[in-house]
């Protein structure tokens, strides 16, 4: 026995139970049940849980629950990269997600066939709960074996079109229109794009929203305007260089991502080349860095937290109804951050 005449050295303490976090938090344990499983509860008794979770020092044994529900309580995201916006949703993600009970395990695949190939056999053999993933057409065929095998997929940022998914995106088109449309109303006559790889359904609906806006009002870009960058930020660079070389060069560009917006501010740069003096510049896609840059750089905000948030609820209801086909899609919309970097036409 110990001095204090308790439990005899060594033994251990009884770890707690899903009745004694009930009994904590003052809720039935099916209302915890449900918490640790993912689904839905309310807020206040979510919170007690949380408390009763930690004060008890409660663990979930991962192994049995594996065994009888089988479920790994992990979700997958495979991204292309690690750059500002898929590292912003992948933190988001991990955040809200650990508030069900389940962890994030990230892939990051570089565009590349065979390392694409790689992580969807991974998460398939770790037996992940779902997956979410950067929609890539050329996938299709990949991602419904696994689908008809009984993966939960949600597709986000670009779409696979036809595949029987759950998709969270944000309004690309819309929010590319407003944008260009501020351009015009400042009185540009000559609005030239940067735009992403057409194979994308993102850099596809950007594309389409930066001629909506020159539609609606009767008007249509001069081809020699439309130039693509391919994502990178090389390609912005490059395709500044060109669209100012042009007998009639641009008086503003609209460009589809902060890649490219960072290389076109180089080369603007290193030509002394005024923003918004001598050409008003504005992007999809805000980073920190447009916060920083003098003036200020006008862009489209996605809602990051948003979209972790109706992801993390198309993924609990689809957890929680796994016999459902999930075809649903939910569509974000964008804000506008106005900043310095579009001027009136001269």
């Amino acid at each position: 026995m110990d001095k204090q005449g308790g439990k005899p050295a060594g033994q251990r303490r009884r770890q707690a139970t899903i009745v004694d976090v009930a009994e904590t938090a003052g809720v039935a344990i099916g209302t915890v049940s449900r918490h640790l499983n993912g689904l839905p509860v309310r807020a206040a008794n979510r919170d007690q849980i949380e408390r009763a979770i930690a004060e008890l020092g409660y663990r979930r044994n991962s192994v049995a629950v594996s065994m009888k529900t089988d479920t790994t309580r992990i979700v997958g995201l495979m991204v292309p990269s690690l750059g500002e916006f898929h590292a912003a949703l992948l933190e988001k993600l991990s955040r809200k997600m650990r508030l069900t009970g389940r962890a994030v395990l990230s892939f990051c695949h570089d565009m590349q066939p065979q390392s694409i190939t790689e992580g969807l056999e991974f998460f398939a053999s770790h037996r992940v709960d779902a997956l979410v993933i950067d929609g890539e057409e050329r996938l299709r065929s990949q991602i419904l074996k696994y689908v008809d095998e009984g993966l939960i997929v949600v597709l986000y940022d670009n779409d696979i079109p036809g595949l029987p998914v759950d998709r969270v995106f944000v309004e690309n088109r819309k929010a590319s229109a407003r944008l260009v449309d501020h351009l015009l109303d400042l009185g540009h006559k000559r609005v030239a794009t940067i735009h992403g790889n057409l194979r994308d359904s993102a850099a596809r609906d950007r594309l389409a929203g930066f001629h909506d806006a020159y539609a609606s009002r009767g008007m249509a870009a001069a081809p020699d305007l439309v130039v693509s960058g391919d994502w990178r930020e090389t390609g912005g660079y490059a395709c500044l260089r060109d669209l100012m070389a042009l007998p009639a060069p641009p008086t503003a560009v609209f460009s589809a991502n902060y890649n490219m917006t960072l290389g076109a501010l180089t080369w603007a740069r290193e030509e002394g080349l005024g923003i918004p003096d001598d050409l008003s510049l504005v992007s999809f896609d805000d980073i920190p860095a447009f916060r920083m840059h003098s003036p200020g750089i006008t862009a489209v905000g996605q809602p990051v937290e948003k979209l972790a948030e109706a992801i993390i609820e198309l993924l609990s209801d689809r957890l929680a109804n796994p016999d459902t086909m999930g075809r649903r899609t939910v569509a974000i919309d964008c804000d506008i951050i106005l900043r310095g970097s579009a001027r009136r036409a001269r």
